[in-house]
């Protein structure tokens, strides 16, 4: 790790492997301590913590090691901080982006049951601002870390899988450059940690993995003491989404007493439409749905049934 001192110093914590570790735990000793308005940059590692390159085949899918899958560069001590107090993190830049992939894993995404076999799709990640899916089909590249958070109260190792009260994996997709997450403090020094970086993903991440991409991640932490949330909140500075926006949408519907019903079946007549009209195959037509299509809560409150609806941009047809 260096440390640079000019003004407001900020510090670059570059060897991933040395400084991350898997799951939540309060008794990790941190990194690095930082003061409130203080900046970090990390060298972070993407979600299968380098046991996938740019030529992984389905035989890499097959034998990846779970206990290595989303290593998140931390913890890092916040100076200052103390349970009941929140953490802003202002996502401040993304780079140095190479190259991606998007995978399906047995057992894993929301349509596991009909989706057995392993399957990965890299991506080359050089262009600037877009990302060749198929031929004819262009992604916009939107840098965002999709595991974020700070260790829990509780003692022991928690699972970094699920999203939870600290934040965690929560995927959201709009933690982009200029976005503030806000996380709820639960030990002194708050101790955050970051990774899982994507470089494209839809709400809902469908297929269980985005765009996964190692990445160069600079954040500024600033604390706000007394003030206490029960679980993360986060600010966007504008439009979530104005290149989607651009040419409107195609959008499946799925209604359900469940909403995790509902959802599978919006991506089914999705993946039903993107197979019958751009004749692609059902694995590239699911995995096209985890990186760029939108999942929305249309209606929740009509018992006994919820609707949920798949937004597909036409803008990333050409």
């Amino acid at each position: 790790m260096t440390i640079h001192h000019h003004q407001h110093p900020y510090m670059t914590i570059h060897d991933f492997d040395s400084h991350s570790h898997i799951g939540w735990d309060n008794s990790i000793k941190p990194i690095a301590e930082v003061d409130s308005q203080q900046k970090l940059t990390y060298q972070i590692t993407e979600a299968s913590g380098g046991q996938f390159t740019k030529h992984s085949t389905k035989k890499d899918v097959e034998t990846l090691d779970f206990g290595r899958i989303n290593p998140v560069a931390g913890p890092v001590y916040v100076k200052g901080a103390e349970p009941g107090d929140t953490l802003e993190i202002e996502m401040l830049d993304f780079s140095q982006l190479d190259w991606g992939w998007t995978a399906l894993i047995p057992g894993f995404g929301l349509l596991t049951d009909e989706f057995k076999e392993p399957a990965i799709k890299t991506f080359d990640l050089t262009k600037k601002n877009t990302v060749e899916f198929l031929d004819g089909i262009n992604l916009f590249m939107k840098p965002f870390p999709g595991t974020v958070g700070v260790a829990l109260p509780e003692a022991g190792n928690h699972s970094v899988v699920p999203p939870r009260k600290n934040g965690g994996n929560v995927d959201i997709r709009h933690l982009t450059r200029g976005a503030k997450l806000y996380l709820p403090v639960w030990v002194e020094g708050a101790l955050f940690s970051i990774g899982d970086t994507h470089a494209a993903q839809g709400d809902g991440e469908v297929c269980g993995t985005a765009i996964e991409a190692s990445m160069e991640t600079t954040i500024r932490f600033k604390l706000h003491k007394g003030k206490s949330i029960a679980e993360p909140r986060y600010e966007i500075p504008g439009p979530p989404t104005p290149e989607a926006d651009s040419k409107g949408y195609y959008v499946t519907t799925g209604h359900g007493e469940d909403i995790y019903k509902a959802s599978q079946n919006a991506i089914r007549y999705m993946i039903e439409h993107l197979m019958d009209t751009y004749k692609m195959s059902e694995v590239e037509a699911y995995m096209l749905c985890s990186v760029a299509v939108d999942l929305r809560i249309s209606e929740i409150v009509n018992m006994p049934n919820c609707l949920v609806s798949a937004f597909l941009p036409n803008s990333i047809f050409s």
